[in-house]
C-alpha cells in the first residue's frame, strides 16, 4: 500500500502544504499542518482521523533559503530530545518544521515526514536525500531503528555533528586571517600599481635626473602591471578555476593539494591534528553505534576531510578485512602519529575501542584549540612585517627621489 501511495503521490497533481483548525472528538479545538494534492483530500484525511474541519488554507512557501550543515545538526538534536521526551516521530518533525526559521529545511522535513507517513523506515527517508543526510548519518539511524535505540543513537549524531562543526568552524577561523590580510594586501598593491605608482612616474619625468635602482624597478613593474593586468588577471583567475576544477575531478590533484596542505608551516600541523580529531570522532561514533568496523571504516575516510586520509583509510579497511588488526593496519598506513596508534592498540586489547577512540578525538580537538588560540598570537607580527616589507617597500622606493632631490638642495 506504501508502495502504491508513493506511486500515486509521483504521477498525481503536485502536493502543498495546508494549515487547518477543527475540532476532535471531544470538541477541542486543534490545528496542524498536513501535506495533500488539494482542500478536499485534506477534508477526507482529517475526517479520517476523527476531525471536524473548520479552516484549510494553503501555505505559500519561499523557495528562498539554503540548508546548512548547522542547520542539519540543530534539526538532529531537537528530534533526539524530542523522542527522549517521548514525542512521537511524526509530530516532533511537526514541532521541528514549525519552529523552523528556514523554509528550504520546512521543506525538506515535510518531504522526509511525508515519506515516513507512507511506509518508510525514517533513515530510507533520509537516504533520498544524499546531499544532507550523508551516508554515515543514515547507516547510525539504521543501526539505531534496527536495535531500537533511535533516540539514543539520534543524540550521538548530534553529538558529533556539532563536535565536527565546532572544529570546522576553528580552522576556518584559522584561515580566515591569513587569507583575509593577503587578498587586503593584493588589492592595495593593485591599486598602487595602476594607479599610484604611474603618477609618480609623471612627477619624476620632470625632474631630469637620475632615479635611485629600487624606484626604477618599482616604476618598471608598474609599467608591466599597467599594459598586461588583464594578463596577469586572467591568468591568477585562470589558475584559481583550473585547480579547483582538477581538485574536484583528479584523485591525483587532489592527493598532491591535500598533502601539501599538511606540510604547510603552522597551518599544515593544525589541519593534520583536525583531521584526525574527525577521523577518530567518527569511527568511535560508528563503531559506539555497534556498526562493524570494516562497514564504519566505508565511512570514516569521507569524514576525514582530505583525501590523503581517504586514501590511507583505504588501505586500512582492505587490511583489516583481510584479518589485520586496526592498530597494524593504522602503522602500516603511516599518517598517524604514534601515540594515536598507542591508543587504538589498548582500546583493541581491552575491548572499549570506541571510547578509547573517543578520547584520541577529543585529545585532539583541545589540541586544535590550543593551536588556534596561539595562531593569532602568532600571526600578528608575521603579518605587521609582510604588509611593512611590501607595502612599506613600495612608498619607501616611490620617495627616494623625493629625498635625493630634497638633499641636493
Amino acid at each position: 500500500m506504501a508502495t502504491a501511495s508513493r506511486a500515486m503521490r509521483a504521477t498525481g497533481p503536485k502536493e502543498e502544504l495546508y494549515t487547518w483548525e477543527g475540532k476532535d472528538k471531544t470538541g477541542k479545538v486543534v490545528r496542524g499542518e498536513i501535506r495533500a494534492n488539494g482542500d478536499a483530500m485534506v477534508q477526507a484525511m482529517l475526517r479520517r482521523q476523527g476531525i471536524q474541519v473548520g479552516k484549510i488554507k494553503k501555505l505559500k512557501m519561499s523557495r528562498g533559503g539554503r540548508i546548512t550543515d548547522k542547520d542539519i545538526a540543530l534539526f538532529t538534536r531537537q528530534l533526539a530530545t524530542m523522542m527522549k521526551s517521548g514525542v512521537p516521530l511524526l509530530q516532533a518533525f511537526d514541532i521541528a518544521m514549525k519552529g523552523s526559521g528556514n523554509p528550504a529545511l520546512s521543506r525538506l522535513l515535510n518531504e522526509i515526514r511525508t515519506d515516513v507517513e507512507t511506509g518508510l523506515n525514517l533513515s530510507q527517508a533520509f537516504a533520498k536525500h544524499p546531499v544532507h543526510f550523508d551516508k554515515l548519518f543514515c547507516n547510525l539511524v539504521a543501526a539505531g531503528e534496527q536495535a531500537g535505540i533511535l533516540d539514543s543513537l539520534l543524540d550521538r549524531i548530534a553529538t558529533y555533528k556539532e563536535k565536527i562543526l565546532a572544529i570546522k568552524g576553528k580552522i576556518k577561523s584559522a584561515l580566515f586571517y591569513p587569507a583575509a590580510v593577503v587578498v587586503v594586501a593584493a588589492l592595495v598593491i593593485s591599486v598602487m600599481m595602476l594607479f599610484v605608482i604611474p603618477e609618480f612616474k609623471n612627477v619624476f619625468s620632470s625632474f631630469g635626473a637620475d632615479l635611485p635602482a629600487p624606484t626604477l624597478l618599482v616604476i618598471a613593474m608598474s609599467d608591466f602591471f599597467v599594459d598586461y593586468w588583464y594578463v596577469i588577471f586572467g591568468v591568477l583567475i585562470g589558475a584559481i578555476v583550473a585547480t579547483a576544477w582538477s581538485y574536484k575531478r583528479s584523485t591525483a590533484m587532489q592527493t598532491t593539494l591535500d598533502r601539501l596542505v599538511l606540510r604547510l608551516p603552522v597551518i599544515g600541523p593544525i589541519i593534520r591534528k583536525a583531521t584526525i580529531a574527525r577521523w577518530t570522532r567518527t569511527l568511535s561514533t560508528m563503531f559506539a553505534a555497534g556498526v562493524p568496523l570494516v562497514e564504519a571504516l566505508d565511512s570514516v575516510g569521507g569524514a576525514a576531510g582530505n583525501h590523503v586520509y581517504m586514501v590511507a583509510t583505504k588501505q586500512i579497511q582492505s587490511e583489516v578485512s583481510t584479518g589485520t588488526s586496526l592498530t597494524v593496519a593504522m602503522q602500516n598506513a603511516d599518517v598517524f602519529p604514534t601515540m594515536v596508534v598507542q591508543m587504538v592498540s589498548i582500546g583493541e586489547e581491552s575491548g572499549q575501542l570506541d571510547g578509547m577512540l573517543g578520547k584520541v578525538a577529543d585529545f585532539f580537538e583541545q589540541e586544535v584549540d590550543d593551536a588556534v588560540a596561539g595562531l593569532s598570537q602568532l600571526l600578528e607580527p608575521i603579518i605587521m612585517v609582510f604588509l611593512g616589507t611590501i607595502i612599506g617597500g613600495l612608498v619607501v622606493a616611490m620617495y627616494l627621489p623625493i629625498f635625493k632631490l630634497g638633499s641636493v638642495i
